[in-house]
């Protein structure tokens, strides 16, 4: 006896109604994300095997020398405490309370870290945008 084998039908899933579920799964979390932007100085950093020196033009400027053991100097005149707070009065008290003066901060090659990042944090609070920070220009390798 011979039976007939049925047709099977093809078995497919319907992948338009997936594909429209996961768009706008899609949708929904780029709607609902936050990005947070964090505060941040913007530092224009010269090029330490060329540099030029800074234009003479600028009518006044402040410096900020940090020392090979995190002492600060404004301008000349070195700073009772090496606190955030000391330095931020004695910032706003130079500038008179103008953050357009252009800023700059030379730290000692072996100056710590946190010095230069605390200078920094300094004219971030006072609002300054005219960060420089100095480097001496690369001596050039001899060649034996």
């Amino acid at each position: 006896m011979k039976f007939r084998r049925r047709p099977r039908d093809q078995v497919e899933i319907n992948l338009a109604s997936l594909i429209d579920v996961v768009f706008i799964l899609l949708l929904f979390f780029v709607v609902s994300t936050t990005f947070n932007r964090e505060t941040q100085l913007k530092v224009e950093l010269p090029e330490a095997a060329s540099g030029s020196p800074p234009d003479q033009a600028e009518p006044r400027q402040l410096e900020i020398l940090v020392d090979a053991q995190g002492n600060f100097s404004l301008n000349g005149n070195a700073l009772l405490s090496n606190d955030l707070n000391t330095l931020v009065g004695a910032l706003s008290k130079e500038s008179g309370g103008d953050n357009s003066l252009p800023l700059v901060i030379s730290a000692d090659g072996k100056t710590p870290h946190q010095s230069v990042v605390m200078a920094m944090d300094a004219a971030g609070k006072l609002g300054f945008a005219h960060l420089r920070i100095t480097t001496t220009e690369a001596e050039a390798e001899a060649t034996p």
